[in-house]
């Protein structure tokens, strides 16, 4: 027989049980679905990273511990590193210093989740982050430098109300006043941009900084002087190479939870199709005895069975890509709305994958029943009722 002949019997024989068929796929949509939402999440904020680093990073970044720098809770390395940096500011090409203070401002509602940013009036906003925009007011100026104000981003503004005048809280002590809005594009959207002996102060973290961020005259040569520099000073120096690293082996590690999860789900999708076309071979074990005695080979009608079972697989996994985009979509409006990015992307590497898993799941899904169907006899299938 034709190999048009076998995905013409498999089509009929799914149709003809279409109830069943319509709910395995669903279950497979379901599961395929869940790991494209999961794992999109990781291929959204890789494109976040690569597009912003360029425009708001710093050359180098210097901190007492490193990239783990970021998921400390309180300012750490001493402002007498800054002199030390400028002290070899020109052995090492180094064009500007400019000392940070970082700090998250949580909760339960994300509305009012804010970057704290702390950086030195004086040198500018644009000193760290060239291609800011105004929305409306201004940004800070040197006079600004220990007063209680503050350049907000854009959703940080929309989602805590905060207008031009406002009072931000940092916490029961002290507040600032908005003097400035920056335009909507960019991860600088949640920070809030304040003096840094503001925040300093605002937090108890006088002469303490959480970072240097460091501009070089020739960024070609980052990582030689990154290496020589941390020798020197005895402290930590990464390049925005070494972020993006770093970000990407965090990822990986989110993507395999998201993925294990996702596991759960696809096991069951897969169980579901293995039941269905074990049933499947069993109410037809007749047709099968019919097709064997017409000349079908015992391989035809393994065939036939993981034909069906791919059928089932694909139609699940087309369907998961189309569910997921749904959902992807949907993250991205909450996202876009919350933090003005696109936190979810559904990538080539990604549809390939889904659609691969698919297949192999209905490949593995398949075995057991194949292998049933090709081992009946002629004379016992055609003998049962």
């Amino acid at each position: 027989m034709r190999s048009s002949d076998l995905w013409q019997l498999a089509l009929r024989g799914l149709l003809r049980r279409p109830v069943r068929t319509v709910l395995t796929a669903l279950g497979i949509t379901v599961a395929v679905a869940s790991m494209v939402i999961f794992l999109s999440l990781g291929e959204g904020i890789r494109k976040v990273f690569t597009a912003e680093l360029g425009n708001v990073g710093p050359d180098l970044q210097i901190s007492l511990n490193g990239l783990n720098q970021g998921f400390s809770p309180d300012p750490n390395l001493p402002e007498s590193a800054l002199k030390s940096v400028r002290a070899v500011a020109d052995e090492f090409g180094i064009r500007e210093a400019i000392p940070v203070v970082v700090s998250v401002r949580g909760g339960l509602d994300p509305t009012q989740s804010f970057v704290l940013y702390g950086l030195p009036a004086a040198q500018g906003v644009k000193s760290v982050f060239p291609n800011v925009a105004l929305a409306q007011g201004r940004l800070l100026t040197p006079e600004d430098e220990g007063k209680p104000v503050a350049v907000v981003g854009s959703k940080a503004a929309q989602n805590g109300g905060l207008k031009l005048g406002s009072t931000l809280r940092l916490n029961r002590r002290s507040g600032v006043k908005v003097v400035g809005i920056l335009g909507e594009g960019g991860l600088t959207d949640t920070f809030v941009l304040l003096p840094l002996s503001t925040l300093q102060n605002g937090i108890n973290a006088q002469g303490r900084l959480s970072l240097i961020a460091v501009k070089l005259r020739d960024q070609r040569g980052a990582q030689d002087t990154a290496r020589r520099l941390a020798q020197r000073l005895d402290l930590e120096v990464q390049t925005q190479a070494d972020f993006l690293r770093f970000v990407e082996r965090a990822l990986r590690i989110s993507d395999a939870v998201r993925f294990g999860i996702s596991l759960i789900a696809l096991i069951v999708g897969g169980l579901a199709v293995a039941n269905t076309v074990m049933m499947g071979v069993f109410e037809r074990t007749r047709e099968f005895g019919t097709l064997r005695a017409i000349g079908a080979r015992p391989g035809f009608v393994r065939s036939l069975v993981l034909t069906e079972s791919l059928l089932l697989s694909l139609a699940g996994g087309v369907g998961g890509l189309v569910l997921g985009f749904l959902g992807i979509l949907g993250v991205n409006a909450y996202t876009q709305d919350l933090a003005g990015i696109d936190a979810a992307a559904l990538t080539p590497r990604l549809t390939l994958l889904a659609l691969a898993i698919s297949l192999m799941l209905g490949l593995l899904a398949g075995l057991l029943p194949a292998r049933s169907a090709e081992r009946l006899r002629i004379t016992e299938a055609l003998g049962r009722v």
